[in-house]
C-alpha cells in the first residue's frame, strides 16, 4: 500500500467531508441535538413525588410523609379532597376518621394508583405491627447497585453516541462511494497505481477519526453543568468499542454504496437500515420491555451490542470482561458484511 496515495486519499476525503455542510450537520449536530433535548428534558427530574390529598392527621400520615415518596396536600373538607381525585388533579385521597382510613384513588391512572395503594398499605401494616409489640420477622434494605449520583444523562449518552457514530459511518461510506462512482472518481483511481485496499483503508481512517471527534464532542457537552455526566473509572474501555463499531457500520455503508446508484437512493437505504436499528437496539428507549422475539432480533444488530458495551464501561464501571461479547459480535458482523460488500463492490456503473 502506497503511503503517499493513502495520505492523499485520506486528505481528499477529509476535505470533502468538511466542505459538505449537510454531512457535518447530520453527522455532528443532528445526533447532538438529541443529546441536548433528551438531556435537558430528563436531566432534572425535579420533585417527582406523587401528590395525594389527605384529610385528618395521625401516625399514618406522619409515617407516609417520612417515606419521601409522596407529597401530602392537606384538606379540611373530605368532599373537596375527593373532588380533586375525580377531576384528575390528584391520583388519590386518604381520608382519616379516627382509626379508620379510607383511600379513594383514580383507577384510570393504574400506575399511580398501584403505587399509592402499595405505599399506604405498607405504612398501615407497619404501624399495625408496631402496635402489637411484636418484633419484625423480616427486615428489608433497599439501595441501587449504581452510584447514587447517577443522572439520566448517564444512560442517554452511550446510546445516542453509538447512534451518532452509526449514522456517520454508514452515511459517510455509502454516500462517498456512490458519489465517487457517479463522478467516475473510482474509475480514475482504478486506472492509477492505487490498490482497492488503499482506497478503503483511507476512507475507513477518516471514518474512525470522525467517530473519535464525535465521541469527544458528545462527552464534552454531556460533562457541562446543565447535563452533569460523570464518567466511570473505566471510561477508556469505550475506545475499542468505538473503533469496532465504526468498522461494523462502515461495512454496512460499503454494502449500501455497492447497490445504490444515486446519493438519494443511498441516503434512503441507509435511513431504512439505521433508524429502525436505533429503536430496536435501545439507543433512545430501553428494549427490555419489548416482546421476547423482538429482543432476540435485536441481539443480531451491531448497534445493540455497541450500546450495551458503552453502557457497561461508561456508566456501570465494568472492566475489560464486559467487552468480550460486544467486541466479538462487532468483529464477526464486520467480517461477514465486509466480505459481502467486497463481493458486490463496483468501480463503475
Amino acid at each position: 500500500m502506497s503511503t503517499t496515495a493513502f495520505k492523499s486519499l485520506s486528505t481528499a476525503m477529509f476535505k470533502g467531508f468538511v466542505r459538505d455542510r449537510m454531512s457535518l450537520f447530520f453527522m455532528f449536530f443532528f445526533p447532538l441535538m438529541f443529546l441536548v433535548v433528551f438531556g435537558l428534558l430528563l436531566g432534572d427530574p425535579g420533585d417527582d413525588r406523587i401528590k395525594i390529598a389527605v384529610t385528618g392527621d395521625g401516625p399514618v400520615v406522619a409515617a407516609l410523609d417520612q417515606t419521601g415518596a409522596v407529597e401530602i396536600q392537606r384538606f379540611d373538607d373530605e368532599g373537596a379532597a375527593v373532588a380533586k381525585v375525580q377531576d384528575g388533579d390528584l391520583p388519590a385521597a386518604m381520608i382519616l376518621r379516627g382509626t379508620a382510613i379510607e383511600l379513594r384513588f383514580a383507577a384510570s391512572d393504574q400506575v399511580a394508583a398501584g403505587t399509592v395503594n402499595g405505599l399506604v398499605s405498607g405504612v398501615v401494616d407497619k404501624i399495625n405491627l408496631g402496635a402489637t409489640g411484636q418484633p419484625a420477622t423480616f427486615t428489608l434494605q433497599q439501595r441501587p447497585v449504581e452510584d447514587a449520583s447517577l443522572k439520566p444523562i448517564q444512560y442517554l449518552t452511550p446510546g445516542i453516541l453509538s447512534w451518532g457514530i452509526s449514522i456517520s459511518a454508514v452515511f459517510g461510506a455509502a454516500l462517498t462511494m456512490v458519489s465517487w462512482r457517479k463522478k467516475q472518481v473510482l474509475r480514475r483511481i482504478r486506472l492509477a497505481p492505487v490498490s482497492a485496499v488503499t482506497v478503503l483503508t483511507s476512507r475507513l481512517t477518516v471514518s474512525v477519526g470522525i467517530a473519535v471527534v464525535q465521541a469527544i464532542t458528545f462527552v464534552l457537552v454531556a460533562l457541562t453543568p446543565p447535563f452533569g455526566l460523570r464518567l466511570s473509572g473505566n471510561w477508556y474501555l469505550a475506545l475499542p468499542l468505538l473503533i469496532l463499531g465504526t468498522l461494523a457500520f462502515f461495512a454496512i455503508g460499503m454494502l449500501v454504496g455497492a447497490f445504490c446508484k444515486t446519493e438519494e437512493s443511498a441516503s434512503g437505504a441507509a435511513n431504512i437500515l439505521v433508524m429502525p436499528m436505533s429503536f430496536l437496539s435501545g439507543s433512545f428507549f430501553p428494549i427490555e420491555n419489548a416482546p421476547a422475539w423482538l429482543q432476540a432480533v435485536s441481539q443480531a444488530l451491531p448497534l445493540r451490542h455497541m450500546n450495551d458495551g458503552m453502557l457497561d464501561v461508561l456508566v456501570r464501571g465494568k472492566g475489560i470482561e464486559a467487552l468480550l461479547l460486544p467486541c466479538s459480535v462487532l468483529i464477526a458482523f464486520t467480517a461477514v458484511v465486509g466480505l459481502l460488500a467486497a463481493k458486490v463492490f463496483r468501480w463503475e456503473d
